[in-house]
């Protein structure tokens, strides 16, 4: 990863014209938007664009600081990098390409494609017409993931890609856990990308061990760490919530009961490690797996009882204590 260190740049400078004509709205946060455009290499990538340091409210909330951002900067990295260690390793975790920190008012090109975006999904964000020339702006350039899965809700071919998916995001984390004390802390289905892949197997190193787990066509990446906390060299990098009440009184989506299951097990202490909150995510990411699943009834026995394993798999798994034992004894993923 390369980051520029000559101080702010403008908009043009770090997506050059002929890449900000393709860039293409994705998806958003409370905090930026996303957009894919190419790289040089004519690689698509992701530009996550998010407003830094300014005195204006975006989406109902105050800017971050260029420290409090810095949080998620750093967590990316480390994530990034767990592509290349050996004794724990794993490509779950979204690769961060690039870094700039840009000054100026949003483009014309990116306001556009944020109107597309806006008309096909409507967007929950405040359209981002309102900054003005001294704006400043982090843009992080992530690797191409794919498509969120709640953007694909109903769109999963079988039962088998369900499983897949669960094994995969399982071993990132687990694989996490143990190299960085990793908590993800909101894996909601708007932060889990799909894509396909050609390779039928992927691989992943736990403690020194290699496994290898079936894609069934799908390469999974997990984003946004925004809420995340992991472990450097003994310093602790978290973000404290304590105090962000609003997270904790959202209604009408098993997501917003997560939070509140994190809060009421680390007594809203969020510096310490306490794995089990990745459980309670996989837990809601088979929920809502299982409910994709109901619009698509299996026919055949395998699928029948690879779905019946998936109802298993939702019931016991509460009682594992991190993603690391659901991965190593869970029965669902030692069946062929």
């Amino acid at each position: 990863m390369s980051v520029s260190r000559t101080g702010p740049i403008t908009f043009e400078q770090c997506i050059p014209p002929q890449r900000m004509k393709l860039c293409k709205k994705v998806g958003e946060g409370t905090f930026g938007e996303v957009f894919t455009t190419t790289n040089e290499a004519d690689e698509t990538v992701a530009l996550k664009i998010v407003p830094i340091e300014g005195n204006q409210k975006v989406n109902g909330e105050d800017q971050k600081t260029f420290g409090e951002i810095l949080h998620e900067v750093i967590i990316s990295k480390e994530l990034s990098s767990l592509d290349a260690t050996r004794m724990n390793r794993t490509n779950g975790f979204i690769g961060l390409n690039n870094l700039h920190c840009v000054r100026g008012s949003y483009p014309k090109v990116l306001l556009s494609a944020w109107d597309k975006f806006d008309k096909q999904r409507r967007s929950e964000n405040d359209r981002p017409d309102m900054f003005q020339e001294d704006q400043l702006f982090l843009i992080l350039e992530f690797e191409f993931g794919g498509s969120d899965l709640e953007a694909m809700n109903g769109k999963l071919s079988s039962l088998a890609v369900a499983k897949s998916i669960l094994h995969q995001v399982t071993a990132a984390l687990a694989v996490a856990e143990q190299a960085l004390c990793f908590e993800h802390r909101d894996l909601h289905w708007g932060n889990i990308l799909v894509k396909t892949t050609k390779e039928k197997t992927g691989t992943y190193e736990l403690n020194g061990t290699s496994h290898s787990l079936e894609t069934k066509g799908v390469h999974v990446n997990i984003i946004d760490y925004s809420l995340s906390r992991l472990e450097i060299d003994g310093l602790t990098v978290s973000c404290d919530i304590s105090a962000d009440e609003e997270l904790f009184m959202g209604q009408g989506d098993y997501q917003f009961e997560i939070y509140r299951k994190m809060r009421q097990e680390n007594n809203n202490s969020w510096s310490e490690f306490n794995p089990h909150t990745n459980v309670l995510w996989l837990h809601y990411l088979a929920d809502k797996l299982l409910l994709m699943s109901y619009r698509n009834r299996p026919q055949s026995k395998p699928m029948r009882e690879l779905k019946r394993s998936l109802q298993d798999f939702h019931g016991e798994l509460l009682a594992y204590k991190s993603a690391s034992s659901v991965l190593e004894s869970c029965r669902l993923f030692q069946e062929a």
